[in-house]
């Protein structure tokens, strides 16, 4: 996997400063068909690698590493981790990629990400996926999310780590050792001393949590405003996407197609067979 893919940056702005985004791409670089993956709130890039791998026959495919996480930089400011930047960071990578139209996989945040950008007048999004993510997010999940987000634990082997990240994602469902393993090993960074560390910036959490205790996030006019084709993919045992939500999502906005994963939570990592089958199988119907 690690010869398959291409890892570039391209240069931001934020009203801070400028920041480098960092992102990898598999697949022919001059296909005009692009896919964008785009990861939650504490992953990054390569959690999007079996995916990729499966599409990259057929589809340029670009993931992005989000500012403070991954290779991409932190910002100066951390009231500017929020979906404007973001939005704007994927403006730019876009524009770098010279592409006319993008499909969009987002999961968690990265789907509310795909949502702003969908929402926007003349959006390059043509077909868009969202894992996990919708126009109401529960605040229970929020308030479960903020227990271990912005925490910057040191952790004394990468087994150690591995064991916190098997905890804090169980939501995702069972996983071979293998996937936890590589689920791991992309978060976490080696210290000096040897010890290991999560790789993102732990200011993220500040604009996370500005308001605690959280409440309901509604965005129910973005949603109205989106045209392109959309699947949600929901995670059976979720506590962020409920089915009411769901079948809102169904009769309003782009009338989603939807898909529910059984025996996970939020959120489902788009690693196995079947969840692969669904994203690759909307992008084809087009």
């Amino acid at each position: 996997m690690e010869e398959a893919l291409r890892r570039r940056t391209v240069t931001c702005a934020s009203p801070s400063g400028l920041h480098r985004l960092s992102y990898v791409e598999w697949g022919a670089r001059d296909n005009p068909r692009a896919v964008l993956c785009v990861h939650g709130l504490t992953r990054c890039a390569r959690d999007f690698d079996p995916l990729a791998q499966a599409l990259a026959p057929d589809y340029r495919v670009i993931c992005p590493d989000m500012p403070g996480r991954g290779f991409s930089d932190w910002l100066k400011n951390p009231a500017e981790y929020a979906i404007p930047t973001y939005v704007n960071d994927i403006v730019t990578l876009v524009a770098r990629l010279d592409v006319e139209e993008i499909d969009w996989v987002g999961t968690s945040m990265g789907g509310l990400i795909g949502m702003a950008l969908a929402a926007q007048p003349d959006a390059p999004v043509r077909r868009m996926v969202l894992n996990e993510a919708g126009p109401l997010v529960k605040a229970e999940s929020l308030e479960r999310i903020s227990t271990y987000v912005g925490l910057a634990p040191r952790f004394a082997s990468l087994a150690d780590a591995e064991r916190y990240v098997r905890a804090v994602s169980a939501p995702f469902g069972p996983h071979s050792d293998a996937e936890w393993r590589f689920l791991t090993e992309h978060v976490v960074r080696q210290q000096p001393d040897g010890a290991y560390c999560l790789h993102y910036d732990p200011r993220l959490a500040e604009p996370f949590n500005a308001s605690r205790p959280h409440q309901d996030v509604e965005l129910w006019g973005m949603w109205d405003t989106i045209a392109c084709p959309t699947l949600v993919i929901r995670g059976e045992l979720s506590d962020l996407l409920t089915r009411e939500t769901v079948a809102e999502m169904q009769e309003r906005g782009p009338r989603a197609h939807v898909a529910e994963v059984a025996g996970v939570g939020h959120a489902p990592t788009l690693m196995k067979p079947d969840q692969i089958a669904m994203v690759r199988s909307f992008l084809r119907a087009a």
